[in-house]
Formats: C-alpha cells, sequence, structure tokens
C-alpha cells in the first residue's frame, strides 16, 4: 500500500495540483481505490463518510480523461450538495483547461446549464432529476461516457432513484469503466453492481456501522416537555460551531427561529429552500457567520464544514444508518468532535435499533438507560450496563465514544408510510410514486421493515427534496 502519491504514477501536472491542495498520504480508501483504478478495473467500495472518497475516485478519473481526449466522465450524487462540493474538489485537481466540467442539479437556472453543456464538457457532476431532464431535452449526450461514477449510490436508491439511474445508465456505451461507492452494502446495492459492472473489485475501508473512535457521544434523557431546556443547557455548556438535526421541514425554520429569539445566531436548512438560498446558508455556516445550522438529514451525507464541533439529535434518524452520518459531521479529518442525543421515552425503538446497527451483541429490547456508564471496549465501542429502572430518567446521562454497535437490518427499508424513499428525487420533474404529505423529511424509516412502526399513518409520507 503507498505511503505517499509518488507511488501512483501519476502525471506531474496532476502531482503538483495534489501537491497545492496538501495531498502528501493517501486515506485507506484512495490507498486501495486509486491503483485498482488506474487499471481500468471496476470497484465496488465502501467507507466511512469524511474518508476521501472524492479522491478515491476522482484522482484516477482525471488521469483517465488526461489519456483519453475523447471520452467522458459522469459523477452522480444524490443531493445538489454533494454534487456541488464533488465537483468543487475535483475542479481545484485538474491541472489541464481542456478537461471542461458541468454541474447539473435542481434548483439551478436551466440556460446556465445548457450553456455548461454546450460547451462540451468532459466531466459532468449531477443529481439523477436533473440529468434525466437534459437527457430528456436532447440538451445531453452521453455516447462518449466512458466513466461513470455512483456515488452515495445506498442514498440514492433509498432516495428512491433506482428509476431515473436505470434510464441514465441506459445512455451510457456498455464498454466502460464503472465505480461505485457506498456507505453500507445491503443487498439491493450488490444486485446493482452485478447489473452495471463487469467483475467488480470490493474494497472498504474501517467500519461503516461504527463512529469515528475520535467522536464522544453522550445519551440524555428528558421529556417533550423538558426537551427544549436541555437543549439550551447543551449550547451553553458548549463552545464552536453546531449542527441541530430534527426530523421535519418546519422544525428546522421553528427551532431556528426559537433559537434566533434566544440571542444564539442561528440558521435553517431543509429541501424546501431555494437553490441559492441553500448555497447561502451552507455558506455563512463554512464562514461562521453564524454558530448554529438546525437541519433536516438533507445535510447529513455530503455536508463537510471542518469546524463542526458538536453534533445534536435534537430529534433520532428515521433510519440508524443515518445515525452514522449525522455525527460524521463532526471530528473530520483527525479532529475531535462530540454527539448528544436527546432521547424521551418515545425513542426508545430507534434507539435500540441504532444500538444493535453499531453493537451487532445488543439484545433487541435493549433500552437506553439513564445512569449507566459505558466500559470502552477497542475502536471506542462503549458496552452499556446500568440499571433498567432509570431507563428514561430525566436529565440523566451516560457518555462515551464510538456508540453502540449492533445488527445490520434485513428486508426493505421503508418510511412511516412504507414507502422506500427519502426527501426524494426532486431535480426537475416529479418522480413516479412520490406523493406530497406533511413536510417530514426522515427517510427510509425502516427500523425493522415496519410500515407504520412509530405510530405514523399513510399520510406520514416524506416530501420531496
Amino acid at each position: 500500500m503507498e505511503k505517499d502519491f509518488n507511488g501512483f504514477g501519476l502525471p506531474p501536472k496532476l502531482m503538483q495540483s495534489l501537491a497545492r491542495m496538501q495531498f502528501m498520504t493517501p486515506t485507506p480508501i484512495q490507498a486501495q481505490a486509486i491503483p485498482l483504478a488506474l487499471a481500468g478495473r471496476d470497484i465496488l467500495g465502501s467507507a466511512q463518510t469524511g474518508t476521501g472518497k472524492t479522491g478515491a475516485f476522482g484522482i484516477p478519473l482525471i488521469v483517465k480523461l488526461m489519456d483519453n481526449p475523447q471520452a467522458g466522465a459522469l459523477i452522480m450524487t444524490p443531493t445538489r450538495e454533494l454534487a456541488t462540493q464533488v465537483l468543487a474538489a475535483l475542479q481545484q485537481m485538474i491541472p489541464v483547461q481542456a478537461i471542461r466540467t458541468a454541474l447539473l442539479i435542481g434548483g439551478e437556472p436551466m440556460p446556465k446549464q445548457f450553456r455548461q453543456l454546450q460547451a462540451h464538457p468532459k466531466l459532468i457532476v449531477g443529481t439523477p432529476g436533473r440529468i434525466n431532464d437534459h437527457l430528456q431535452r436532447g440538451t445531453l449526450k452521453l455516447n462518449n461516457t466512458r466513466f461513470l461514477v455512483l456515488d452515495e449510490t445506498d442514498r440514492m436508491l433509498d432516495m428512491g432513484f433506482g428509476i431515473q439511474i436505470e434510464r441514465i445508465v441506459a445512455h451510457i456505451p456498455r464498454e466502460r469503466q464503472t465505480m461505485m461507492f457506498s456507505a453500507t452494502l445491503p443487498a439491493d446495492i450488490v444486485k446493482l453492481s452485478g447489473k452495471y459492472m463487469t467483475n467488480p473489485e470490493r474494497i472498504s475501508a474501517g467500519s461503516t456501522t461504527e463512529a469515528a473512535p475520535n467522536i464522544k457521544q453522550e445519551l440524555i434523557h428528558t421529556t417533550d416537555g423538558e426537551k427544549y431546556a436541555k437543549l439550551l443547557e447543551q449550547l451553553g455548556s458548549h463552545q464552536g460551531s453546531t449542527i441541530i438535526f430534527v426530523k421535519t421541514k418546519y422544525g428546522t425554520e421553528k427551532l431556528a427561529d426559537k433559537l434566533s429569539r434566544q440571542n444564539y445566531k442561528a440558521d435553517a436548512i431543509h429541501g424546501d429552500l431555494r437553490q441559492n438560498r441553500r448555497d447561502k446558508v451552507i455558506q455563512g455556516f463554512r464562514d461562521k457567520k453564524f454558530r448554529v445550522l438546525v437541519a433536516t438529514d438533507l445535510a447529513a451525507r455530503g455536508l463537510d464544514v471542518p469546524h463542526i464541533e458538536l453534533v445534536i439529535n435534537y430529534d433520532l434518524p428515521q433510519c440508524p444508518e443515518d445515525y452514522i452520518h449525522r455525527i460524521g459531521r463532526t471530528a473530520r479529518a483527525g479532529a475531535t468532535g462530540k454527539a448528544i442525543n436527546l432521547l424521551t421515552s418515545a425513542d426508545r425503538i430507534k434507539w435500540n435499533a441504532i444500538n444493535r446497527l453499531m453493537n451487532p451483541g445488543a439484545p433487541r429490547n435493549e433500552e437506553p438507560r439513564g445512569e449507566a456508564r459505558p466500559q470502552h471496549r477497542r475502536g471506542g465501542r462503549p458496552h452499556y450496563s446500568g440499571n433498567k429502572s432509570n431507563a428514561h430518567g430525566g436529565g440523566h446521562r451516560h457518555e462515551g465514544k464510538g456508540g453502540p454497535r449492533h445488527e445490520g437490518h434485513k428486508g426493505p427499508r421503508q418510511d412511516a408510510g412504507g414507502e422506500r424513499h427519502a426527501e426524494g428525487p426532486k431535480e426537475g420533474q416529479r418522480h413516479e410514486g412520490h406523493k406530497s404529505g406533511p413536510r417530514h423529511e426522515g427517510h427510509r424509516g425502516g427500523f425493522g421493515g415496519k410500515p407504520k412502526s412509530f405510530g405514523g399513518s399513510r399520510n406520514d409520507r416524506p416530501r420531496a427534496a
């Protein structure tokens, strides 16, 4: 395994770009992926968020485009924010002007994207909905695409993009190199890889069901009536940039406004905001113009803000896997961070599912315990012990790094209404079967695959982002 980028045989101009970006030592996923991709292999990769996946596929992709002037590349991501971030990173790496780029995402003016496509870009990054829009309009041709990357594949499938991905791939020549990266590798993704890839090489870096060891986690038991007061206590006792996750779009704005009235500099982000507003909020957070960002799961993947010190789960996520992605917004690039979970008695089922995902040996009926303190294991996985009678003691807490581990879910992942998607494709066209409903952005929702496991009705389906 290479200790630096010199051993990959990269072009000198690209090496200069990487040096300027201070890319000195490959991350584990980069060390595995880059030589395989340079050799032309299809890759099915899994790694935690923040492990350098963009460089893992981006660096060999740029080499391929430099070596093949007539070839093109397409990268698909589940969200606009991630697409924007991926393209920005690749543009810093690209050392030659001949590799023009295009960003195809919803919420941005079509004429701007028409101009980018008329310039014959070699590298296109976008979301499935808007890419399909351009294919249907005839403004995008993929017949020269020789390299395909699906980033955050599990998220795209959970959001209901499967049909749109299939339509897009039908426009791409079968003779291509395909790379799929995902935080998890459930059966549906493995099946998809068999459909789109040729003898893929499977690689992984780190556990995808375990939080980074430099994230300190804390559980605080409370009630619905005391929850906001507990939040204020935590904000008052911690410093630095903070992201608070809630489950609904309406809830983000309501909580951000409430915090602003308490003299906290706060703003909200969710899927109903116009793209220019979303960009403005994220840039303001990066520039530290406000301290607290209240968000739905829209920001759980793809948001890379190095100075986030604290993540607070005001509401637990609808899917246990998303817990890891949420708390992964802190402790980026080797820094330390903290994640706080505010739990009420109604969160028992959700927390048990998270606990079993991160701690496969945990009993299915284990409850979060108010006075329990974890005994640390290697890899930062706490073992919970304590008096079960204190399960919902108000304000009691226990701390630990890494978080509980648990067994992964089998069967279809569904939300409270039995649907399979999340914030959903809203990139310029209506997605099949996606119905409007309450402003709820919890996705997958499939703790145990029971459509109504949290008392929800069929009207509780999430709206598109």
